[in-house]
């Protein structure tokens, strides 16, 4: 199976499991900066070269060997469950992709058809009823992580620790997991302890969100999308994400972290 999502550095300094909707898209553009002192021209998931990545065959050798000497240090990085499941749904299914088009092309009107999601369009300034489809997507992506039905789960919402559990049961390990919402302090202490070619702070990085301007905004706060029922599903959902990464379940608003990632928790629990 190898190890699919992993990210590496050209001078293997640093290994990366990428996980989707975590500042993915930043991390890769770090990398390729500490490597190239510059950022990729374009979107980071679109680099075909500059940046080794298991999806591409001439990458596979090195990240193997890389993964197994455990010479470079390895991290990743994870996202309160309640704002990555939102942001999954404005980003995906309320908003427009770059392309100009909808997400995976008929998935938004599937939706539509199947669960009763209404979410606007530009053309009326995507003026819909954001919390009650909200509700129906979460039921959807629900259905899709456990029944495996009307499709596979998707990448974006599928849990954390289910993109994370991969590089652990193929032999790998990790040195840090840090947290989106303290992005800086963990970003920088994976940087202060990788031997990078090129020295970049952090403070003069913007933040790479291909999506950002091209759908709704969110208008309420987190919770009020969260009624009982949408809570029984989050967690059904994503109960190891708020466990392992020591998220605030009784708490939507609380989007901080309650303590410190376990790693030994984390390599014992998803390495079964």
């Amino acid at each position: 199976m190898g190890f699919p999502g992993v990210w590496m550095t050209e001078s293997e300094s640093m290994i990366y499991r990428v996980v989707p909707k975590c500042a993915c898209s930043t991390i890769g553009q770090i990398m390729y900066y500490s490597d190239h002192g510059r950022f990729f021209d374009g979107d980071i998931h679109d680099a075909t070269e500059g940046l080794h990545k298991w999806s591409l065959d001439h990458s596979q050798g090195p990240i193997e060997r890389a993964v197994q000497s455990h010479d470079a240090l390895t991290f990743t990085c994870v996202r309160n469950p309640y704002a990555r499941i939102l942001s999954s749904f404005f980003d995906k299914i309320a908003g427009i992709q770059r392309n100009g088009r909808r997400y995976r092309g008929n998935l938004v009107p599937q939706l539509v058809q199947r669960y009763g999601i209404d979410v606007g369009s530009p053309e009326n300034g995507f003026q819909f009823d954001q919390i009650a489809s909200f509700r129906r997507f979460l039921l959807f992506a629900r259905d899709t992580i456990r029944f495996r039905k009307p499709m596979e789960p998707d990448i974006h919402w599928s849990a954390m620790s289910g993109h994370i559990s991969t590089f652990i049961v193929n032999g790998g390990r990790y040195d840090r997991i840090f947290f989106t919402e303290t992005f800086d302090e963990g970003m920088g202490q994976v940087l202060a302890e990788s031997d990078t070619r090129v020295a970049l702070d952090l403070a003069d990085v913007p933040r790479f969100n291909e999506s950002e301007g091209h759908g709704p905004k969110r208008a309420h706060r987190v919770s009020d999308y969260f009624d009982d029922l949408s809570r029984h599903l989050v967690w059904e959902i994503y109960k190891d994400d708020f466990q392992l990464f020591r998220y605030d379940f009784n708490n939507p608003d609380n989007k901080m972290p309650l303590a410190e990632v376990d790693l030994d928790e984390v390599h014992a629990k998803l390495g079964r």
